[in-house]
């Protein structure tokens, strides 16, 4: 199971960041649709945040354990929010079609 976390600006309550961790265990390593989702989601956003915004990050891959830890740590302009937000909204979606291979969780910081 893959396993997202959102996190939520404690001062704003508004997403500035996640990880995301795991393999789906949808299919087999290669054909796995909801991990390629996932990674298609998390990817475009990480990558679309840095084409069109200004925004400072900190970001850490571990390829072993497949995760990414990414957080904002720049103030947010509404065009980061915006694509933080669809991120969030893509994932969600996948979880509730999908809840014995993803599950999100929300954590304040």
């Amino acid at each position: 199971m893959t396993h997202i976390t959102i996190y939520k600006s404690s001062v704003t309550n508004r997403t500035v960041g996640f990880k995301s961790a795991g393999h789906a265990g949808y299919a087999e390593e290669g054909s796995d649709i909801i991990c390629s989702a996932i990674s298609v989601l998390t990817i475009n956003t990480i990558n679309s945040i840095e084409q069109f915004t200004d925004a400072v990050y900190d970001m850490s891959v571990d390829e072993e354990e497949a995760s990414i830890d990414y957080i904002v740590t720049s103030d947010i302009s509404d065009t980061t929010q915006v694509l933080l937000d669809a991120l969030e909204l893509g994932l969600r979606t996948m979880a509730a079609d999908n809840p014995d291979y993803l599950l999100i969780t929300v954590k304040e910081v």
